[in-house]
């Protein structure tokens, strides 16, 4: 269902907006909750911010297994809710007998979102977030990682019937860690790609279509070309639908909306559940609420890194996505399951947007996506004997590729094509291990490919990466990324917004060869590279790591900071990126092979020294006794959370299991599709009408559930610039997220201090930099000192907590041991003598004019107090006083007050204009002038 919110605004007929508009995220009203409880009921009130906007849940307590939530949907302010409360608070001392201490409503708990509701065995469960952290900004709005939880049972005591197995299922349920790599965020959509959410939502809305004339008899030709010539002109082709996704008729299905003057337009898309962790606690709840109620969380990795360019901030961001379809720990979930998903998938997406501009719809943006997964047949380990590499075998025959042609399909539905495989398991083996599933999956692409259209066709390349390492004439990083090279150019990367002047007047060979689909008014990915080797861990992520830093030459090229789209590894911003994806790749393998990487990016560029060999077995150790002791408590616990399993009475219970296939294998149960598929048309047909386009983007099955609020700029759901600056709350500078966050001059560059030094991030260092790449690294993204800075805790007893001290967030590295360099005050400051010219260490080898006027200087500062101490300690009146006068170009010039000058038109212009500049990002001159200098400039500089 498409929901559209109003205010102050009116549909009506005629006209629709300007296609230049673009919609923005719509931000949410809930974002700090208190529970208030009495006997029969919690009351859940929910606040915006500045806490003029409040909301109200009630939750019935007196139902012992039934989940009663009622929401009246009312926007209430300050001084109604506060009425309210005390209502309450009156009404139910007034219905029970007086309790010593005790009132009628009681305050538990603060928080600032919710996960869910949850039931096992006996009543409901509702699982608050009472500690937050911000991880990354994009546009202004926040991504949050989730610090800790709260589970609260909702029946009261009295009603409760008590089970034996419940507490057991608790502590099932509590061993999945919502406080570890668990991200959500109050406006900006993490389930989707930067892609989806900055050009989807265009295509989805009622407005971005023009409703088309009915067809006249009488009309000729003439009319109907003019009619044709200025629909194309209005027509936007990056960001408008396909035209052969089948969606021909979306503007005769949608009304016309005109957009009243002022009116701007907030998006909320339905999310991605394949993403959503969250989504089994959800379904209870959410079809009853408020949207503002609900949370998406997601689960896998989120950084951000800011990369310096002569004072330009430009931040990458990288964030892994975890699939919850066949979810699970290494050798538990291997293959795919009867519905083409696969183990272990994980979309990754860098994001490299300048950050001197702040709106999503105003700055420039480019992101790349890539896709790791197990490989998409039907295989398994046999984990019964203790063995380190237990034995591959393939549980299923599957000569029709079903598995395979279902995986592929989704693919393309979610991606478009080309879809690329880059399979790094062994190909030759003197004892077949590995090898089996290459044979059987280059088996099963040919057969796939047969009936596709060859331009469409499923692109496989095969390169036996641990063949490769073992030779010491091999550079594997520069094979990978002449592979890398070859893929970035077939998909293309994303861009928001036209191409730069710069750009255009230097237009670079590779850029104009790439392929995906790219015009004036940006560009766009279509295909995606799919990486696995087996266990989709340590090569995968080195070679994910390659083809992210030849996308990040492209991204950087395209926002003009680099000249041509070429990186050198041994720069600080390759650093900083790498620094990203090994963070990335240890926490993905600690969520599904139980231990950090073995192999790191260092070590496939054989730079790592030999101490980190004795790291690597203790990382091999520590991923076998995880996998031998404690994958299977891991999988029951991931089980359960995703509602895989609902526990109930009279059957057997989740330990009682012999195994879990039947869970994830909906054709065990006897759940068979109702049309199987054909052998030879296995892909759907919307999907192929789409190509290369992915169908997500271009169809508009997305409009369901999609809210559309309509309001004027400064709504407080719309506003951007009050999100993330917060102008009514007092802030440290020093606490902000965007000063403590890892810096390539801060926490890179190796002697920032060095006058000599080069402050560019793209130059080749030959030093390891300050923190070096020790294997003690302490993570990007990692938790702050406790002792150093405030944490955004919900505990406290104040109506509010401090808000982003949260902030934070993501603190520099720290040094790994003694030897590395610290920074000292030396370092940061320059001495007397640099600075002045004159050093007064040495009063004896001082000069007599220097030494005679630093003791004026200390006599001035002497008789500026009105007495003194003499030598017996007696305090003394100053006979003679200094007096010192402000010497200023104002009237009035005090702390409190002061009287701004004149100010000309001339530089009120020069103001203007930058101020403008700030809104639209770096464009082109204006003046013709300027226009001629610079062309001139440019013409000399690249004969």
């Amino acid at each position: 269902m498409l929901h559209t919110e109003k205010e102050g605004s009116h549909q009506a007929q005629g006209s629709v907006c300007s296609s230049t508009m673009r919609p923005v995220p719509l931000i949410s009203s809930v974002q700090r909750i208190v529970l208030y409880e009495t006997k029969a009921r919690f009351f859940l009130v929910g606040s915006n911010n500045r806490e003029t906007k409040f909301r109200v849940l009630k939750i019935d307590r007196t139902e012992p297994k039934e989940l009663v939530i009622i929401d009246d949907k009312v926007e209430y302010t300050q001084r109604e809710v506060r009425e309210l409360l005390s209502m309450l608070d009156v009404g139910n001392r007034a219905t029970r007998p007086a309790q010593k201490g005790g009132s009628g409503l009681t305050r538990t708990v603060s928080a600032f979102g919710i996960v869910g509701f949850v039931r096992f065995l006996e009543g409901y469960y509702i699982v608050l977030i009472t500690k937050r952290r911000r991880v990354a900004i994009l546009g202004g709005h926040t991504v949050y990682k989730i610090e800790d939880t709260s589970m609260i049972y909702i029946p009261n005591d009295t009603v409760r019937n008590a089970h034996p197995d419940e507490s057991r299922y608790v502590k099932i349920f509590q061993n999945v860690d919502l406080s570890s790599n668990f991200y959500f965020s109050y406006s900006y959509d993490l389930t989707h790609t930067l892609q989806f959410n900055l050009t989807a939502a265009c295509n989805f809305l009622p407005f971005r279509h023009t409703r088309r004339p009915e067809k006249q008899p009488e009309s000729g030709e003439d009319e109907e070309e003019e009619g044709e010539e200025e629909e194309e002109d209005n027509k936007d082709p990056v960001f408008e639908t396909s035209g052969e996704s089948g969606d021909e008729n979306i503007a005769e299905s949608v009304p016309n909306v005109e957009l009243e003057k002022g009116h701007i337009c907030g998006v909320q898309n339905c999310p991605e559940y394949k993403f959503v962790w969250n989504t089994h606690m959800l379904e209870k709840f959410e079809d009853r609420v408020h949207p503002d109620w609900k949370l998406c969380i997601i689960h896998g990795f989120c950084a951000q890194s800011n990369v310096c360019v002569y004072g330009r901030p430009i931040f990458i961001t990288l964030i892994a996505r975890r699939s919850i379809l066949f979810a699970g720990t290494r050798f538990l979930k291997r293959g795919a399951n009867c519905e083409g998903q696969v183990a272990n998938e994980v979309e990754t997406e860098q994001i490299v947007h300048d950050a001197s501009v702040l709106s999503l719809g105003s700055g420039r943006y480019t992101a790349y996506v890539q896709m790791r997964g197990s490989v998409p047949l039907y295989w398994s380990q046999d984990i019964t004997t203790m063995m380190p590499k237990p034995p591959i075998g393939l549980d299923l025959a599957d000569p029709y590729a079903y598995i395979a042609g279902l995986h592929f399909n989704d693919m393309m539905k979610r991606y478009g094509t080309p879809v690329i495989i880059l399979n790094l398991v062994k190909k030759r083996e003197k004892r077949k291990h590995e090898s089996v599933l290459t044979e059987e999956l280059v088996s099963a692409v040919n057969y796939l490919n047969q009936f596709l259209p060859p331009q469409h066709a499923i692109q496989y390349i095969a390169w036996d990466m641990a063949r490769f390492t073992k030779s010491k004439n091999v550079n594997v990083m520069e094979r990978l990324g002449e592979i890398a090279d070859r893929v970035v150019m077939r998909t293309g990367f994303f861009k928001s917004g036209p191409h730069l002047y710069c750009t255009r007047l230097r237009p670079d060979e590779k850029c104009s060869e790439m392929q995906g689909v790219a015009d004036e008014c940006g560009r766009r990915q279509t295909g995606v590279l799919r990486t696995n080797c087996v266990d989709c861990l340590d090569r995968t992520n080195t070679a994910q790591f390659v083809t992210g830093k030849v996308a990040l030459a492209f991204q950087l090229y395209s926002l003009g900071v680099l000249e041509d789209p070429k990186l050198e590894f041994d720069t600080d911003a390759v650093r900083v990126f790498e620094e990203l994806y090994e963070d990335m790749g240890d926490t993905l393998a600690l969520q599904y092979g139980g231990s950090q990487l073995v192999h790191s990016i260092q070590s496939y560029r054989k730079l790592s020294p030999w101490t980190s060999h004795s790291r690597d077995i203790m990382q091999t150790l520590s991923r076998y006794y995880s996998n031998a002791f404690s994958d299977a408590e891991k999988q029951s616990a991931i089980n359960l959370f995703l509602g895989m399993f609902l526990p109930q009475e009279g059957r057997a219970n989740l330990w009682d299991l012999p195994t879990d296939y039947y869970l994830h294998h909906t054709h065990s149960r006897g759940d068979y599709p109702r049309v199987r598929r054909s052998y030879t048309q296995w892909w759907e047909l919307p999907v192929l009408r789409a190509l290369p386009l992915p169908q997500d983007e271009v169809c508009r099955d997305h409009r369901d559930g999609q809210i559309i609020y309509w309001s004027n700029k400064d709504d407080e759901r719309l506003d951007e610039f009050s999100e993330y600056y917060r102008p009514f709350q007092l802030t440290v500078f020093e606490d902000l997220f965007v000063s403590n966050m890892p810096h390539s001059i801060k926490d890179f560059m190796p002697n920032p201090s060095d006058p000599k030094s080069d402050p560019c991030p793209f130059a080749v260092r030959k030093t390891t930099g300050k923190f070096g790449f020790s294997s003690g690294r302490k993570a990007i993204g990692a938790a702050p000192p406790t002792a150093a800075v405030h944490e955004d805790n919900s505990t406290s007893e104040s109506d509010v907590s401090s808000e982003d001290d949260l902030t934070s967030s993501a603190t520099p590295i720290s040094p790994l041991s003694s030897s590395s360099t610290h920074v000292s005050f030396k370092d940061l400051f320059q001495t007397m003598k640099e600075t002045y010219g004159v050093s007064i260490n040495n009063m004896e080898a001082m000069d007599r004019k220097d030494l005679a006027v630093y003791r004026r200087f200390v006599m001035i500062g002497l008789n500026a107090s009105k007495q003194f101490t003499d030598p017996k300690g007696v305090p003394r009146a100053r006979k003679t006083l200094t007096e010192f006068y402000p010497t200023s170009a104002f009237k009035i010039d005090s702390s409190q007050e002061v009287i701004p000058p004149t100010v000309d038109k001339r530089s009120k212009k020069v103001y203007e204009d930058y101020l403008e500049l700030g809104k639209t990002g770096h464009t082109k001159p204006i003046i013709r002038e300027d226009y001629e200098v610079y062309r001139g400039y440019v013409s000399k500089k690249y004969k």
